[in-house]
């Protein structure tokens, strides 16, 4: 007995761990820069923490009534149906939510090249094919309608990341518009804006209210610090409002993820000081790394380093973790998260140092 055929998934590849790391290297974890993961390097919102705490002794209960309230209090932020928020287990379990709901076997769907791999892994967990439109790094990864548009193919779901992962280029709001007056009456346009909190550009939420073809994703992961606890949402045109109760996995958003999120909603000091500091960090590793980048509306940076594991490796045995981009197809790159002002300028330093010494063959 095995199980069916996975030959065509492959598995996904996350930014390499602090401790993963110490033991290969056999370093202090606590000497290591973790910049690998675009996590929020000031922790998890506080107001969030003390909701953790004060409701940890509910565990023992289903989420219904947290479930509720977050699912009430998004929808309130965002000025649509209660019926039209998807409360998810991360912005990945909305991706199955909308695969369940959307794909029949067989069904396409266009991802970006190079973009989140999980796009292409739900659609084939779910039956669904997979075509691809081109980001090029010749143009800073610019994303437009005429792009997406031009390997349209009548798919049942077009993803759209905005700011794009992991170059940071955002798509306007007009050019997402474009795409779905342009694509079929069946296809819905999902545009990711996992990381939207760090970009100065509208979020493609009010198109949601105004018509049934463009669903947004959204997280906690990354301006909100909640990435362990794997909380997300979609927002979902009317229509689609009650798919929800078929498709999504029983109490799948847990009742601590459900509190913090609640609370770090209102913890606005929390996201501004995140997002300050990840548009400084980010200008920064810009400004003062010895390699060209991209300019990037999210809490990373794309630079091209020539060979992205050598330097990765490098990187390592200074004690900076970056992420190696080879599993995006971009070996020559390197994505670098913004830290704090101190790690960001400690890791660009050890960074130009690793740069430099392979550009000389020395071995750190």
């Amino acid at each position: 007995m095995r199980p069916r055929d996975l030959s065509d998934h492959s598995p996904y590849v996350p930014g390499r761990g602090v401790e993963e790391v110490a033991r290969e290297r056999g370093l202090d974890p606590d000497d290591l820069i973790k910049l690998s993961s675009n996590e929020n390097p000031h922790g998890p919102s506080p107001a969030a923490v003390e909701a953790i705490r004060e409701h940890a002794d509910r565990v023992n209960q289903y989420p219904k009534s947290s479930h509720t309230d977050l699912t009430a209090r998004l929808a309130e932020k965002w000025g649509v149906d209660d019926e039209q928020v998807w409360v998810s287990p991360g912005a990945d379990g909305s991706i199955d939510y909308l695969s369940r709901a959307a794909l029949e076997p067989g069904d396409e769907v266009l991802v970006p090249s190079p973009g989140f791999a999980y796009y292409a892994m739900s659609s084939r967990y779910h039956h669904g094919e997979v075509t691809e439109y081109e980001l090029s790094p010749a143009d800073g990864f610019a994303q437009d309608a005429e792009t997406v548009l031009s390997a349209y193919g009548g798919e049942r779901i077009v993803y759209v990341t905005s700011p794009h992962n992991p170059s940071g280029s955002t798509m306007p709001l007009d050019e997402v518009e474009a795409i779905a007056d342009a694509t079929a009456e069946e296809t819905l346009v999902v545009v990711d804006e996992a990381y939207g909190e760090f970009a100065d550009v509208d979020s493609a939420i009010p198109l949601v209210d105004e018509r049934d073809d463009v669903a947004v994703l959204r997280t906690f992961s990354k301006a909100y610090g909640l990435a362990g606890l794997r909380i997300g949402y979609s927002v979902v045109p009317e229509a689609w409002g009650e798919a929800y109760a078929r498709v999504n996995t029983p109490f799948a958003a847990n009742e601590l993820a459900c509190r913090a999120a609640l609370a770090a909603l209102d913890d606005d000091e929390h996201v501004e000081e995140s997002v300050v500091t990840a548009r400084w960090a980010r200008e920064y590793i810009a400004d003062e790394l010895d390699a060209p980048t991209v300019d990037s509306a999210g809490n990373f940076v794309l630079a091209a380093v020539g060979d992205g594991e050598r330097v990765a490796e490098a990187a390592q045995e200074r004690g900076v973790i970056v992420r190696d981009c080879t599993s995006f197809g971009l070996p020559e790159h390197v994505r670098i998260s913004t830290g704090t002002r101190e790690e960001t300028r400690e890791a660009v330093a050890l960074l130009n140092e690793a740069l430099a010494d392979l550009e000389l063959g020395v071995s750190a």
